[in-house]
């Protein structure tokens, strides 16, 4: 079937008021950047749907799969514009039934939105349902359960019909709803909570806490190739990749040993709050779930997020792992944050950490040590990366070797 649109629906965003355009443009500009740099198309967008005008030789199902990644996009269907009358709709939905299968159902789904179309709703599906069991004897009605349903939408400027609906990814567009920075450690959580802020909306750069000679490079490969994955659906993304091998040090020198993961987790996020403020962001975003790990539950929270106060978001916070490896699963994450290569979260961790660390004695600990120089030591030493789905280190280096023996 050659078809010459494709229809986009909005979703979750078409419930939005008088700022709707707002939304309507931001997803344009979502869509133009997913499908670069595809040839053969014009975006044609209004308030209540967009249509991709297609030409001759357009790759359809490429452009599909890119949209259905695109946040604020509910469902895309590849469609045929028609005449305005009933024979061209029965001759089209003829053609979509022969090619079905021998013993496949259909049936005959209108909207009609031009109420001056001479045929009701009803006699639209009883005239095209007739029509194609005529045309095509292999299939049958289901009124019910159908293999098929072919759609006929009848709207002021043509007749739009259609048999195929995909999938989008739902949510809001990106870039509407503020900057958050991602704790990214390279584990199963944080890219799943990654996307579960871009789901709402919100523009994303990432931070991550590289500890050499105790962590590899390849741990650094991993956590760009999650940042790739995730760029994949809204563009391209900062990993800004904090040198923290010196203030990790420190913690386990001048810290009691039960203490060094609630202080550790203190200094990331010391460093993540200077980080939001140089880049114009709104808050901070990690992948934390109550009572998964010793730094997780309430009174490890309450003592970590002491020493800031720019808000944290926790997307996954009341969720069963089995959920969240189910999400990390479904957008392509899980089999990258598995590989076995240790982040510093996990290099330095005691053997009884403390589950409900006294916030004073947190304090105490790090009071007989000065830290504040070597976290700004550690801003000071962030390496940015821009990461684009298509994004290969310096093939010259050390860390392509690495990152093509892993990839």
């Amino acid at each position: 079937m050659i078809y010459d649109h494709l229809l986009v629906r909005y979703g979750e965003l078409t419930l939005k008021g008088a700022n709707r355009k707002m939304f309507v443009n931001q997803l344009r500009s979502n869509v133009k950047r997913s499908l670069m740099p595809l040839q053969g198309y014009k975006v044609k967008a209004n308030r209540d749907r967009m249509y991709i005008e297609l030409e001759e030789g357009a790759d359809i199902k490429e452009m599909s799969q890119r949209l259905s990644k695109v946040f604020g996009i509910y469902s895309i269907s590849p469609v045929l514009k028609i005449d305005k009358t009933m024979d061209a709709i029965k001759e089209q939905a003829i053609e979509f039934a022969k090619g079905y299968n021998d013993g496949d159902t259909f049936k005959i789904d209108v909207k009609r939105s031009d109420k001056q179309f001479p045929y009701d709703t009803y006699e639209i599906q009883r005239e095209v349902g007739g029509a194609v069991l005529q045309g095509a004897e292999h299939v049958s009605v289901n009124v019910r359960n159908p293999d098929h349903t072919i759609k006929v939408e009848v709207r002021l400027d043509a007749v739009y019909i259609y048999d195929e609906v995909i999938p989008g990814a739902g949510g809001l567009p990106v870039g509407t709803g503020g900057k958050t920075l991602l704790m990214l450690s390279g584990g199963i959580d944080s890219p799943v909570a990654g996307m579960e802020v871009m789901r709402r909306g919100v523009t994303i750069e990432a931070i991550h806490f590289h500890s050499p000679p105790f962590t590899s490079e390849k741990a650094k490969e991993k956590v760009i190739e999650l940042t790739r994955i995730l760029s994949a659906h809204v563009g391209p993304i900062k990993l800004h990749i904090v040198p923290f091998t010196t203030l990790q040090k420190q913690v386990n020198k001048v810290v009691h040993e039960r203490y060094t993961m609630t202080s550790t987790r203190r200094m990331m996020m010391r460093v993540a709050d200077k980080l939001v403020h140089q880049i114009d962001a709104n808050a901070i975003v990690n992948g934390e779930n109550l009572g998964q790990v010793a730094s997780q539950t309430l009174k490890s929270m309450y003592a970590i997020n002491h020493v800031t106060s720019t808000p944290v978001l926790r997307p996954l916070l009341t969720l069963d792992k089995e959920e969240i490896v189910k999400k990390a699963k479904a957008i392509g994450t899980y089999d990258v944050s598995i590989q076995p290569f240790e982040d510093c979260c996990t290099i330095f961790t005691p053997k009884n950490p403390v589950t409900e660390p006294d916030f004073d004695k947190v304090e105490k600990y790090e009071d007989g040590f000065d830290f504040e120089p070597l976290v700004q030591e550690a801003v000071d030493g962030i390496e940015t990366l821009t990461i684009t789905k298509d994004y290969q280190s310096d093939k010259d280096t050390e860390t392509q070797a690495l990152a093509d023996d892993l990839f």
